[in-house]
């Protein structure tokens, strides 16, 4: 063991991905605890009304956050991955088409909130929070660290705006602040970010923005590739937020509370298999490129780890609901307990989705992959009007749970070209398959 330890740390390739993610998940897991015991006192500050009138604001601005976004992200990242020279008008295109999507997104909300049945103060959060969006083009920072494994500026960038962001929201809790002042803390949080990310390109990686130039050919080349990837994540937005839309119009704002109080539990998590992604993703492209065996040796490898530790963490969330509900928010949010319980459940197949959708990016399958999210949307809307009548909050997770399943492990079923990945999915959980190499060695 001593001895391939010793190995592995003289290996270059891996303690470079080794690094990488260390200091992703070393800032993930900062964020996750200070945002947590922050996130926690401002929900227990603001009551299940208010929490979740602020709730339902940031879940209607999802939706529409694609268009923002425009699908670029590991496209670019993939597109850096391939040719370095094309650095500057790769990030200069990027960064004017999610500027563009970011203005779009306003005059797009304006028409979609007359379709709603919000006040004039929910429609004030609705748009402080969408505000943030035009900052987020400056994201495209990350797609270049991303594309060189060096995630440590981002992290440090991301450190910075916690923590500042940190202290003025316990500012704002001693001092008694209104809802509205928590909803521009979200654009606070993202502008912050920005600043960080343009101050390490400059100062540590020595590059400039000025250098950045927008080129017609090259944004239709990315838009050729993205617009799947567009239509996708507007499905994909739906497909995480509608529940919460719906329980406001179908139950109440206080129930968006309870809900999303226990979701915010269910998915903190979630940062770690996106992490891992994130920084794997281009030793999985490089092993492509040595063949298709390592390629689908490593993708097995990368379905296996994020798996388990989807079971390992997700278990116990939901075991251990009840205690944490309590512990946490009081009980005020006793009704949160059984959402965390079956919501936990999902980020099983939230893991092995992730490990997937890099699959699909890697054969340059989005446009298949939009059907997928498309099917999944669709039965988490349709269970949603069918369960929530029903069994109230509960039955929006059970739509959650049931139509994360279906999108990891059913419905890909229908594309022949994916069909590999999918049998080591199911090879993946095969508890007995597991269960026998572990005898073996």
């Amino acid at each position: 063991m001593l001895t391939k330890l010793k190995a592995l740390r003289q290996h270059q390739g891996f303690m470079r991905y080794f690094q990488n993610t260390s200091w992703l998940m070393g800032e993930k897991i900062l964020r996750m605890f200070v945002g947590l015991f922050v996130g926690i006192w401002v929900a227990r500050y603001l009551g299940p009304e208010q929490f979740g009138l602020l709730s339902y604001a940031q879940s209607f601005v999802f939706l529409f956050t694609a268009i923002a976004t425009l699908g670029l992200d590991g496209i670019v990242v993939r597109e850096l991955v391939k040719d370095e020279t094309q650095r500057d008008v790769l990030l200069g295109t990027a960064f004017g088409l999610k500027l563009i999507g970011a203005i779009l997104i306003l005059p797009v909300l304006a028409v979609a909130v007359q379709l709603t049945s919000n006040d004039n103060d929910t429609n004030l959060l609705v748009f402080i929070i969408a505000s943030a969006t035009i900052f987020q083009s400056f994201n495209v920072i990350d797609f270049y660290y991303q594309s060189k494994v060096l995630s440590k500026y981002v992290a440090l960038a991301n450190t910075v705006s916690l923590a500042l962001s940190s202290i003025i929201k316990i500012a704002l809790l001693l001092n008694d602040a209104p809802l509205v002042a928590f909803a521009v803390m979200t654009v606070f949080d993202v502008a912050i970010l920005s600043m960080g990310l343009v101050y390490y390109y400059k100062k540590n990686s020595h590059l400039k923005l000025l250098n950045w130039y927008f080129e017609w050919p090259v944004a239709k080349r990315l838009l050729k590739d993205s617009w799947p990837l567009i239509l996708s994540g507007l499905v994909i937005s739906v497909y995480m937020k509608i529940d919460q839309v719906m329980i406001k119009e179908m139950l109440d704002v206080e129930a968006v509370g309870q809900y999303a109080a226990a979701v915010r539990l269910s998915e903190a998590w979630y940062f770690i298999p996106m992490a891992i992604a994130s920084s794997l993703f281009p030793a999985i492209l490089n092993a492509k490129k040595i063949s298709e065996e390592s390629y689908y040796k490593r993708l097995q490898m990368f379905l296996d780890l994020l798996f388990w530790i989807g079971v390992c963490i997700s278990l116990p969330i939901a075991f251990l609901s009840k205690f944490i509900i309590l512990f946490l928010y009081g009980e005020s949010y006793i009704e949160a307990i059984p959402i965390l319980a079956i919501h936990a459940i999902s980020g099983i197949f939230v893991a092995v989705a992730i490990a997937q959708g890099k699959h699909w990016l890697t054969l340059n399958l989005q446009n298949k992959l939009m059907y997928v999210t498309f099917m999944c949307a669709l039965m988490n809307v349709l269970l949603n009007n069918l369960l929530i009548p029903i069994y109230g909050i509960a039955g929006a997770a059970f739509a959650t749970l049931i139509s994360y399943a279906f999108g990891a492990l059913v419905f890909p079923v229908f594309f022949y070209d994916v069909r590999k990945m999918l049998i080591q999915s199911y090879s993946t959980i095969n508890l007995f398959r597991v269960l026998k190499c572990l005898m073996k060695k």
